[in-house]
């Protein structure tokens, strides 16, 4: 009876935390020929970082993932969301109070992926206050922002490095 208890509590407090993983598109390629200087692909680097960011988040349960509208973040998603079998959907270029309420509202692990100078936002704002102090570096493409809430409430911020990759492209 005591075990059983034990079990139940365990499960409802388990049942209770997830995580918000934001992060920025992985190495995008330099622009050559009819390449969209605005839009470009995920470079070779890019598009195998981009199937580490799966490989780091195949056991963590991912529920919903959150791209903007750009060829190199939608490529950095794809892996996880091919992995999960669940859609990318869209958010605007610059994530609004509406989309981190929407986000919030989302009590599951969630994966965001967004740009250099946007994920500092998306970071701070689900933690409730300042943990990433600006822009990421242009060559900086190897963070994961781990958002930990309890409930309702936020509990843990972590900043990991992913992906080692032999070098790196623009």
């Amino acid at each position: 009876m005591r075990l059983l208890f034990v079990l139940m509590i365990s499960f409802t407090i388990t049942s209770c935390t997830h995580s918000y993983y934001v992060v920025r598109h992985a190495e995008k390629a330099i622009v050559t020929g009819n390449m969209s200087a605005t839009d470009p692909p995920l470079s070779d680097s890019g598009q195998q970082r981009a199937v580490a960011l799966r490989d780091y988040l195949s056991g963590k349960k991912i529920t919903a993932i959150y791209s903007t509208n750009t060829i190199r973040t939608k490529m950095t998603a794809q892996p996880t969301s091919d992995l999960f079998q669940i859609p990318i959907q869209q958010y605007g270029p610059r994530p609004d109070s509406n989309f981190i309420t929407l986000v919030k509202s989302i009590a599951k692990n969630v994966l965001i992926v967004g740009h250099s100078n946007t994920i500092d936002d998306i970071a701070n704002q689900l933690s409730g206050s300042t943990q990433v102090a600006g822009d990421l570096p242009d060559a900086e493409y190897d963070n994961i922002f781990i958002i930990k809430y309890k409930g309702k409430k936020f509990k843990k911020f972590e900043r990991v490095r992913y992906g080692t990759l032999a070098h790196k492209d623009n």
